[in-house]
């Protein structure tokens, strides 16, 4: 009887999901196809995929000033003129190292299975093979040594 207006609403639903989803997350609302259709499709699969790798890289690399700025407009920080800025960076934390890290990994990776592909009964390309994974294995062990460093987070309030 009122197809017609649900359809409507239907629409409505899904386009107002996906503004606040936008806003909060920086993403389209998953399962949107479901609610729109009445069905999974793959292409919604797949736009659900790209959402969640998209959300956990904001969310693990990008979304710390985002909440410092919340804490600052909600007033759960309070100023002190007095005591070091929050914002001082030092250190480890003084570069973004994760487009680097990840570089390093995965060139790393790649030379590596390239070499073991070329290894014949050659000791310098053994031992070239041995050097490349040595290494990856160094940068790959000094991201999880130095994970929450690498990772954007609020500085303000810090985490729960």
């Amino acid at each position: 009887m009122f197809s017609e207006e649900f359809e409507i609403y239907k629409t409505l639903w899904v386009e107002h999901g996906d503004e606040i989803s936008l806003e909060y997350s920086g993403t389209h609302a998953l399962k949107g196809d479901l609610v729109r259709y009445g069905k999974r499709t793959m292409s919604g699969i797949i736009k659900d995929g790209m959402s969640a790798l998209s959300r956990y890289y904001q969310n693990n690399f990008q979304d710390g000033i985002r909440q410092d700025a919340i804490d600052l407009i909600s007033g759960h920080y309070a100023m002190n003129r007095d005591g070091p800025s929050p914002f001082q960076r030092k250190g480890f934390e003084s570069l973004s190292y994760f487009p680097v890290a990840s570089a390093l990994v995965i060139g790393g990776l790649t030379v590596t299975s390239i070499t073991l592909n070329q290894v014949g009964r050659s000791a310098p390309q053994y031992l070239s093979s041995v050097l490349c994974a040595g290494l990856t294995a160094g940068v790959m062990a000094a991201v999880k040594a130095n994970g929450r460093r690498i990772c954007s987070r609020p500085r303000l309030c810090g985490l729960f």
